[in-house]
């Protein structure tokens, strides 16, 4: 597992989709995850210190959690499966490990709430991730690794295709800087 950081939170102002972008610790690579606009922003107030008037879904689950005795300890980003993330929230409850199914996007939103580390498959890495040069980390314009080895004209060149069009046309004006 490698372990990584969310780095950002970009927005396209043309379709309004939201992606995350988690970088390794101690390392180059990106994992570029598409999410919601509610996770984006309960991602981003976490990160930004802000807290709701109300308890969000994720300080109640957090909250559930600790009251029944329970520790987040973790979450994991652990397979991508026909263009779809999977992640497990690692919980420590009376000396056992219990691991939830949960999308990644709420694994996510709970870790940053929780202050606990998010972890990636390296087999989601080698697969999904990207790496920024410095003045494409700037412009949000990733090239993924896998564009040297995938031919062109396959179904995964076109798939990929699809995600490189759209990280290409992200703005670069992140959700903290609203």
């Amino acid at each position: 597992m490698i372990e990584t950081v969310v780095e950002s939170i970009r927005v396209s102002l043309v379709t309004q989709h939201r992606v995350v972008l988690l970088r390794e610790v101690g390392g180059d690579r990106h994992l570029p995850i598409w999410i919601g606009p509610f996770e984006a922003e309960a991602i981003a107030m976490a990160i930004q210190g802000v807290t709701s008037a109300r308890p969000l879904p994720y300080d109640l689950l957090r909250t559930v959690i600790a009251e029944m005795g329970g520790e987040i300890t973790e979450v994991a980003v652990t397979d991508l499966a026909q263009d779809v993330f999977y992640a497990r929230i690692v919980i420590a409850l009376n000396g056992r490990r219990i691991e939830i199914d949960s999308r990644p996007s709420d694994a996510i939103a709970l870790a940053v709430r929780a202050k606990v580390p998010i972890y990636v498959d390296e087999s989601v890495m080698e697969r999904a991730g990207v790496q920024l040069e410095a003045d494409e980390e700037a412009e949000a314009e990733p090239e993924p690794p896998e564009a040297e080895r995938i031919e062109e004209g396959s179904s995964f060149d076109a798939d990929l295709s699809v995600f490189r069009e759209f990280i290409n046309s992200l703005d670069l004006d992140d959700l903290d800087k609203k």
